[in-house]
């Protein structure tokens, strides 16, 4: 009899899931309320992304007077890169769709509820479909956080979800939350000449980052006029209109200090899509935050029922996500039985998209003195690099952290242009347990970025 497997939920973890499962033999639903892509991904992660992308040009544009060029001032056309934006995500969207039901799988449009711990019932336009099932795997992602004391309203007071496509582009705006999503808005909004302050609750940005590559990016925001409001919490963010009769907004913090600007946009994090799926009816447990806890296999409190992506409690990854999904294929169809490597989610390389872009992987120096283990930590700057020079960017560096005993990489950091695709390299030998001496000794292109990572393993 061939397994009946549902997948709530059609984003990075549900697609990759459904895919592998139907290559291997399942019979595969997947129920999805928003968007094939999933919501998280196509609404927030693509297009800040391309947005990101069009104001990295301009910076770029801004740059191009120190390679022999004359200097140019290029315009935004907000119709193209709406249509761009759109454009990107519908071919994602397509892609996906077409992909899912080349494999056979079924795809329902609704909202999914639990009946028992083998019965869903699926909301549609033509009404209510119960669906029974042997095996399902729940990736319904999340959405943005948002405080009692906020009340968006998509025209001012933004959750990173209203700001794009882009309606307009802000005179000045106010970032609440200085983490991954909160910084990439404040190279966002300053790349396209908007004035901007950006709240920060701890001592630095991206609390919980190395301090050396916070301070790459701190001076990069000063440089850029960013005007950042270090050790203060908001607390409250409206709507005023001011005596001249011009309407701001107004973001006020616990130490009393206020800022005021035309928009603020709050990024304080996300929270799980678990409520109203009815959770308790399958046995599945959930704990205060609202997110499903799993094992190793991302198996929740009932033995049959997974969980995976950002209600998985575990990092909110889109790569992280769909490996999950092909782990939870395997172990569906019995795959785990072989030799089969678990997900170590401390191995997981991860970006941040401002300029310079920031990346890093596996243990951190911090973390490594924190619990007293013994570390060796090489550090090389791209300014003693040949190709950051010529592409004039010698922004940030490469550090590399290894075992001073063994030589075999624990993790790394990266900081400047290309991080993303340059932490790769670091994580496939954090992956592997390979050693600095097999980076060393690679015969890497020259020039180019990544003779940095040789450089820094020697």
């Amino acid at each position: 009899m061939t397994l009946r497997f549902l997948i709530i939920g059609g984003g990075p973890a549900g697609n990759v899931a459904a895919t592998h499962a139907a290559r291997l033999g399942a019979e595969v639903t997947v129920i999805e309320r928003d968007v094939i892509g999933g919501a998280a991904h196509l609404w927030d992660c693509i297009p800040s992304k391309t947005m990101i992308a069009t104001g990295a040009a301009i910076s770029f544009a801004h740059r191009i007077e120190g390679m022999g060029l004359v200097q140019a001032e290029p315009e935004v056309d907000v119709a193209s890169l709406t249509d761009r934006i759109e454009g990107i995500k519908n071919h994602m969207r397509d892609d996906t769709t077409q992909l899912l039901t080349s494999q056979g799988v079924r795809l329902v449009h609704g909202t999914a509820t639990f009946e028992s711990a083998h019965t869903v019932a699926v909301e549609t336009r033509s009404g209510t479909e119960l669906i029974e099932f042997d095996a399902c795997l729940v990736a319904t992602g999340s959405r943005p956080r948002i405080p009692d004391w906020c009340h968006p309203d998509g025209e001012r007071i933004l959750t990173t979800r209203d700001c794009y496509p882009p309606k307009v582009f802000p005179e000045s705006v106010t970032v609440v939350g200085s983490g991954v999503t909160g910084v990439e808005f404040v190279h966002m909004f300053s790349s396209f000449g908007a004035k901007v302050t950006l709240v920060v609750s701890r001592q630095q940005v991206l609390p919980g980052k190395d301090p050396e590559v916070a301070a790459v990016l701190e001076e990069d925001f000063l440089q850029r006029g960013v005007k950042l409001l270090m050790g203060a919490r908001a607390e409250s963010i409206e709507r005023e209109t001011n005596e001249d009769g011009v309407e701001q907004v107004v973001v006020r913090c616990d130490d009393g200090r206020v800022v005021r600007s035309s928009h603020a946009v709050l990024a304080i994090g996300s929270v799980p899509n678990t409520d109203g799926l009815n959770l308790e009816a399958a046995g599945v447990l959930v704990d205060r935050g609202g997110y499903v806890p799993i094992n190793h296999h991302c198996v929740t409190s009932q033995p049959h029922i997974y969980a995976a992506g950002d209600i998985s409690g575990k990092l909110p990854l889109s790569s992280v996500a769909s490996m999950q999904g092909r782990k939870v294929a395997e172990h569906v169809m019995g795959l785990h039985t072989r030799d089969h490597r678990h997900l170590d989610y401390d191995k997981a390389a991860s970006a941040i998209f401002t300029e310079p872009e920031i990346a890093d992987v596996g243990l951190a120096e911090a973390d490594a003195f924190a619990t007293g283990r013994k570390i060796r930590v090489t550090k090389v700057p791209f300014s003693a690099t040949p190709k950051a020079l010529i592409n004039h960017d010698s922004r940030g560096f490469v550090k590399i952290i290894s075992d001073p005993a063994t030589g075999v990489v624990l993790g790394g950091s990266i900081v400047g242009r290309h991080a993303a695709e340059l932490i790769s390299v670091i994580a496939l030998a954090v992956t592997a347990n390979l050693k600095v001496t097999d980076i060393a000794e690679s015969l890497l292109v020259h020039p180019a970025l990544s003779e940095a990572l040789a450089e820094a393993s020697d």
